[in-house]
């Protein structure tokens, strides 16, 4: 195992856990609030809000020292690969923005920051989670999926 995780830069390790934690934050998330649990749920999507802004801060670090790493394998699992990469990486472009807007409407919703709540927000709120959360997770799943594919299922020669 040392060996498989020495391969690649290290840093594409960490964006797996990352990648990973948020998943597990945003699946907490949704459990707590379909419980009534609110500010338990506030919290564990304020971390994983966080977590993923981390996340790209070393992915955007390690492309700017790394470059790209090419799937190499050939077949169908290469074009499975390349459909799921596309699909992550268009959606993971608007992440940060329907993230940011979903917190942004539910702190408004909760009176943050000296504002009286506001029952609007809450409906802007819940309107614009239809949209990001399951991007957000589809985005965060993928990302692993990524990650297991090129760097455990079929890392390319150059990583060996």
């Amino acid at each position: 195992m040392i060996t498989i995780l020495a391969a690649a830069h290290p840093i594409v390790h960490v964006n797996a856990g990352l990648n990973a934690l948020a998943t597990v934050l945003l699946v907490l998330g949704l459990v707590l609030i379909k419980h009534g649990r609110e500010q338990a749920h506030r919290t564990a999507m304020v971390a994983a809000f966080v977590v993923s802004a981390a996340f790209l801060v070393c992915y955007l670090w390690y492309h700017y020292q790394v470059g790209s790493v090419k799937f190499t394998h050939p077949g169908a699992v290469r074009y499975i690969y390349l459909a799921i990469l596309f699909s992550h990486i268009v959606l993971a472009v608007t992440v940060p923005f329907l993230a940011g807007l979903a917190m942004y409407y539910g702190y408004r919703a909760l009176g943050c920051c000296q504002t009286p709540r506001d029952p609007a927000f809450r409906a802007k709120h819940r309107h614009i989670v239809k949209w990001a959360f399951p991007i957000w997770l589809y985005v965060s799943v993928t990302g692993v999926i990524v990650y297991v594919m090129l760097y455990h299922l079929w890392p390319s020669a150059e990583l060996s």
